[in-house]
Formats: structure tokens, C-alpha cells, sequence
């Protein structure tokens, strides 16, 4: 839910080239987002995909060669960051190592003159809210860095803006600390309901926090929907495969009378084209005995709740996701089994989404 200081973020046309005449680069070619107020917007891709340079141009750190940013329905470019009424969280946590927490997370409304009555009770609510009052007379140095990204992101939220915005802020926490982290400020964002965007190249990170994302590659949006769509329906071979670990199973075959046939085996399933490419997510395939379409099994990698198994085919090494009690070992033959109506097409020239 959109808190009273949410605000709509309006990107329109964005473009961004660096460098002069045969040497010119163009990052981002002409990024069109709306992001309603309250929402919470991923904007997730490969390195060099252009996802930090265009947060930066958000917060004014750098300007677009074309477009426009609007924040609550203003157009920003060529505003000075601090101007912006915009909050940052950055991938290092930027504390004042000789500064309490208190004071590290009041730094930003002290700056602004906000009188001091009202900065220890702001001070106060974000603590809480951050669930560390009792952390607010330690220095960074006695803080785990769990603890000093969540002051960072207090120090963000202090000041109340209209806008957040974090760079990969979880880079640098183990895999233990991510996992408690992104619960963090997902529950941060649903109880401050400021409008958010949020910079990775972790795609576990965006399907968990997300409430629309926005995957880039080469400075062009290739998909922006919403965590179910970019996972269910890929727009394209890349967003297919970048999203989801492990990725999605990509099939070659032919269609015939019968159904779709691939090196092995014709599989009873309606190919909406001559020259399409079959997707398939490991949890969409099963191992079954009777299934026609088999192959000899290279690796069984068990990772608790789930077991994965990859099948070495005549079309290709398939993996499927299966449960962790499936016993099977590496050589065994076995038949892979698919859900019919769970499966993807692509054309197999541009790699665009079929159907």
C-alpha cells in the first residue's frame, strides 16, 4: 500500500551514449518505465546491461543525452541529487565510522536543520521500525554488516523521501545475511510504502522482492511485468534462461503430425510454428519410466528441499527438479516426462516468445 509521501516515477525515453564520434557507446536505448506509487521496481540484468546507470540517472548522479525522469509528476533532469527528495543505498554501507548509530541514521535530517526534538523521535520510529533501539549508541565498528546495512537503509528512510533507491545493497553480505536481508526490506517496504527501485544482478533477489521487474540487457528492457510473468512467460530465449536457477531447458526439435520431435523421441505437444525452440523449467520435467523420451543420467545434485538431476539426451543435457527422496544414480537410464501445458515456444531466429 502507497504511504502519503509515495510517488509515481515517470521514465520516458531515456537514452544514454558515452564517448564522442566513431568512439560513441549507447548504454540505454530509449528505457520507457512507469512505476506507480508504493511500488517496488527490480531493475535486474547482466553486468554492463545498463541497470546502474540508469539508477544513477534517477538520482542525478548522471544525466540522460535524451528522455525525461518525472518524480511526482516533476521533471527532474538536470536537478541536482539533493533536490531530488530521493534516498540512496548503496552496495557499501557508507557510515560515519566515529558516529553512533543514533547519529549515523539523524546525520542526513541534522544537515537539513530539522530541529532536534523531532530528529530523535524520526530517529527513534526508524529504529524501531529497523528493530535496533538497542543498537543506537554503538559505533559501526561494533556492528555486523547485516547491522550496518540496516542502518544505512535507516539513514535512507529518516529522511522520508519520495523515493528509494538501492544498488545491489546486499553485494556484500554472505548467503546467510542476504537471505535475512531481503526479508528486511521487503517488510521495510511494506510497512514505509515509499515507492522503491532496486538495482541487481542477483535474479533469486528479484523474483522475491519485486513487485514488477524490469530485465535488461544491452541497454534495452527485454521483458517488464511482474515476478510471475517474467518467470512463467519469458519474453525471450534470454529472459528465459537468465531467469530461474537452475535456468530453463531450451529444446531444439521439428514439428510433425504428431506432435514436436526432438533427437529420441516425438513429444504429443502442439508447436505453434515450423521453426520453434521448446522451453522447458526443471520443475516441469519428471522422471517416469514409461515416458518414451529418455536418457542417461549425469548428475544428481541434492540441495535439501529439492534434488536436481541432469539428463543427458539425444537433444541435449535436461535438467529436471525433482523431489529430494527420487533415487536414482549417475548412468541410470530414465524417461523424462513433461507438463504439457507448462511449456514455452520460441522462435528459434529471434528468440522471441511464440503464443
Amino acid at each position: 500500500m502507497a504511504s502519503a509521501k509515495a510517488s509515481a516515477l515517470h521514465i520516458s525515453g531515456i537514452n544514454k551514449k558515452f564517448g564522442k564520434g566513431d568512439k560513441q557507446v549507447e548504454v540505454l536505448k530509449h528505457i520507457e518505465i512507469d512505476v506507480a506509487p508504493g511500488e517496488f521496481l527490480i531493475l535486474v540484468g547482466p553486468s554492463g546491461c545498463g541497470k546502474s546507470t540508469l539508477l544513477n540517472i534517477i538520482a542525478g548522479l548522471d544525466e540522460p543525452t535524451e528522455g525525461e525522469i518525472r518524480i511526482a509528476g516533476r521533471n527532474v533532469v538536470g536537478m541536482a541529487p539533493k533536490d531530488r527528495d530521493i534516498a540512496m543505498v548503496f552496495q557499501s554501507y557508507a557510515l560515519y565510522p566515529t558516529m553512533s548509530v543514533a547519529d549515523n541514521i539523524g546525520f542526513a535530517l541534522e544537515m537539513r536543520n530539522v530541529p532536534k526534538p523531532e530528529r530523535i523521535k524520526r530517529i527513534n520510529e526508524v529504529a524501531e521500525m529497523l528493530q535496533m533501539s538497542h543498537l543506537l549508541d554503538r559505533r559501526p565498528s561494533q556492528l555486523s554488516g547485516g547491522q550496518r546495512q540496516r542502518v544505512a537503509m535507516g539513514r535512507a528512510l529518516a529522511r522520508q523521501p519520495q523515493l528509494f533507491l538501492f544498488d545491489e545493497p546486499l553485494s556484500n553480505l554472505d548467503a546467510k545475511l542476504r537471505v535475512e536481508m531481503r526479508a528486511e526490506i521487503k517488510r521495510l517496504h511494506q510497512t514505509s510504502g515509499i515507492t522503491s527501485v532496486y538495482v541487481t544482478h542477483d535474479q533469486v533477489e528479484a523474483l522475491t522482492l519485486g513487485s514488477r521487474i524490469a530485465v535488461m540487457k544491452g541497454g534495452v528492457v527485454q521483458q517488464l511485468g511482474t515476478p510471475s510473468q517474467v518467470y512463467n512467460t519469458p519474453a525471450n530465449t534470454f529472459v528465459a534462461t537468465f531467469m530461474g536457477s537452475p535456468t530453463m531447458n531450451l529444446v531444439k526439435g521439428e514439428r510433425v503430425p504428431q506432435g514436436f520431435a526432438v533427437e529420441g523421441a516425438v513429444l504429443p505437444l502442439t508447436c505453434p510454428s515450423a521453426a520453434a525452440d521448446l522451453g522447458l523449467r526443471p520443475e516441469h520435467i519428471s522422471l517416469n519410466e514409461e515416458a518414451t523420451w529418455r536418457g542417461q543420467v549425469s548428475l544428481v545434485e541434492p540441495t535439501g528441499a529439492d534434488t536436481y538431476i541432469v539428463v543427458q539426451t539425444a537433444a541435449g543435457a535436461m535438467t529436471a527438479r525433482c523431489s529430494p527422496d527420487t533415487e536414482v544414480l549417475v548412468g541410470d537410464n530414465v524417461g523424462l516426462r513433461i507438463l504439457a501445458d507448462k511449456v514455452n515456444w520460441f522462435d528459434r531466429e529471434s528468440g522471441a516468445r511464440l503464443g
